[in-house]
């Protein structure tokens, strides 16, 4: 089977008969004697080749006329990837309309608190050119302008909303980023002809509550394959008591989790739970996190890393490290406390860095309610370690250089200087990171690959890498494992990944 950036209709068509999970997102197929479109996945009977138009985009499937499939529902397909290709300086318009995506993509995940500064003109400001520049560049590069690719976006936000909860359709028209119920409505009415109620009896034969642990069920769709057992031994070995917990047996993670918003510290809990057959999670959300549902769902997908390409990672990677391509980059729901725990880890064993991170949450986290006797506390927010004491930090066994290490991130943090997410500037954020005291290079890349979602990371310093590459013994191991990775870009945060592993398990393939 061709990759996904080599497919043409022929195989668009032989990946939708296959029903092929692997291009799950990849693109969309649009019946012309239905006006539906769906994802290769979906169950319905295969439709003629002649009557099957192929997509990109579901923004491009719905310029095109064609509205949402209610049955496979392509609001939860894994999100196309925008890190597929190794860009150059000749490559300026690639970049410039991937980071363009990338921004509104945070747009919509931030829902409503950032509806009312998403317009072409405020991103073309950002990306630094005219607006008629971005739209003809964007609309080369993805095919639809760049309120077409937004307005899609967030009307399969707001369609899943509808589908998986009980929410209010003003309050979804609002998470969703729409400035008032009236536009909402046109714009539902206007893309998919239906009335947003009237979707709600239609469709959707999926759960609106969540059985025993209450809060909203949802759900998230992923490419195969994935290492369940890697991704979930990954974080049963770095979880802090009391934060979040690891059942292996129901192949589940929850945690507690805080967001905050312009008004209001917002605290609750998350359960994620592999359906491996599907393909899927299921994601259980607290009723109190309810106001920022965009922006968890976001957090849940980057933490546990749904959006990867393993096709188009796997074409760079596998020659190397063979059978390896269900191993994803996990990320963070909370960017600072990555962060935090990175500078805690610095020259230590993952136990000792887990030790200092405990310590952390039974003096500074915060109390929170959740369906598990054991998950009752929150780690500490930026503005609790901001306010921390360089002794406080020290009485619990924390060097002079984290502690100020610490307190500088949390007060960069406070200030708006840094932010820790996914979607945030790579380079900037690298050099404000290392303008601080304590953090170098090791714990910013670090930092970027988990928090930032950086797929193209390299924490060269890594000691471990050296051993897993054989460059220990090098003159400059850094600069040894630099150039030994250079062919993996742009994929280099899931290269580490794969070293770590076979390191942590000898008998897996090695590179």
């Amino acid at each position: 089977m061709p990759t996904p950036a080599t497919l043409d209709d022929d195989a668009h068509y032989l990946a939708l008969k296959a029903r092929d999970a692997r291009f799950d997102g990849r693109f969309f197929t649009g019946v012309t004697t239905t006006g539906i479109y769906c994802r290769p996945v979906c169950k319905v009977r295969t439709p003629k080749r002649e009557n099957c138009r192929f997509f990109a985009q579901a923004a491009q499937a719905e310029r095109a006329g064609f509205r949402p499939c209610l049955r496979c529902r392509p609001e939860l397909a894994p999100r196309a990837d925008m890190e597929g290709s190794h860009w150059s300086v000749q490559d300026a318009s690639s970049i410039l309309a991937r980071e363009a995506a990338r921004w509104l993509d945070a747009r919509v995940s931030q829902g409503s608190a950032q509806a009312s500064t998403t317009s072409a003109n405020a991103l073309a400001r950002r990306m630094g050119v005219s607006e008629r520049h971005l739209r003809r560049i964007f609309e080369a590069h993805w095919g639809v302008s760049p309120l077409q690719y937004l307005q899609t976006r967030r009307l399969l936000a707001a369609k899943q909303l509808l589908t998986d909860t009980d929410l209010g359709v003003a309050q979804v028209a609002h998470l969703s980023g729409f400035t008032s119920l009236r536009r909402f409505n046109a714009a539902f009415v206007t893309h998919y002809h239906l009335q947003p109620t009237a979707l709600r009896k239609a469709g959707a034969a999926a759960p609106k509550t969540s059985g025993p642990l209450g809060g909203l069920h949802l759900q998230a769709s992923y490419r195969p394959p994935y290492d369940t057992a890697a991704m979930l031994g990954f974080l049963g070995q770095r979880s802090l008591a009391g934060v979040e917990g690891v059942d292996v047996p129901t192949l589940s993670v929850a945690r507690t989790l805080a967001i905050d918003t312009p008004t209001a510290r917002l605290r609750g809990w998350v359960q994620c739970r592999f359906e491996v057959q599907r393909h899927r999670v299921d994601l259980h959300i607290s009723s109190a996190l309810a106001p920022v549902l965009p922006q968890v769902l976001a957090c849940l997908r980057a933490w546990l890393d749904l959006d990867a390409d393993p096709l188009a990672i796997n074409a760079v990677l596998g020659a190397r490290f063979p059978g390896l391509d269900g191993l994803r980059v996990p990320g963070s729901p909370d960017g600072f406390e990555l962060a935090v725990r990175a500078i805690l880890g610095q020259q230590v064993t993952v136990a000792a860095g887990r030790t200092l991170s405990q310590r952390l949450v039974q003096r500074w986290g915060e109390d929170v309610a959740t369906p598990w006797p054991g998950l009752t506390k929150l780690f500490p927010s930026a503005q609790a370690l901001a306010a921390a004491q360089p002794a406080d930090l020290g009485a619990l066994g924390i060097v002079r250089q984290r502690q100020h290490a610490i307190i500088s991130l949390a007060n960069a943090v406070c200030r708006g200087d840094i932010v820790l997410a996914p979607g945030a500037p790579v380079a900037a954020t690298l050099v404000h990171l290392q303008a601080l005291p304590g953090i170098g290079p090791w714990t910013a890349q670090y930092i970027a690959m988990r928090a930032l979602r950086w797929p193209d990371a390299l924490p060269a310093r890594d000691v471990a890498l050296h051993h897993a590459i054989g460059v220990r013994n090098a003159p400059s191991p850094a600069k040894a494992l630099e150039s030994a990775f250079a062919m993996f870009a742009p994929w280099r945060s899931y290269a580490v990944v794969r070293a770590w592993h076979t390191l942590a398990h000898p008998g897996a393939p090695t590179p």
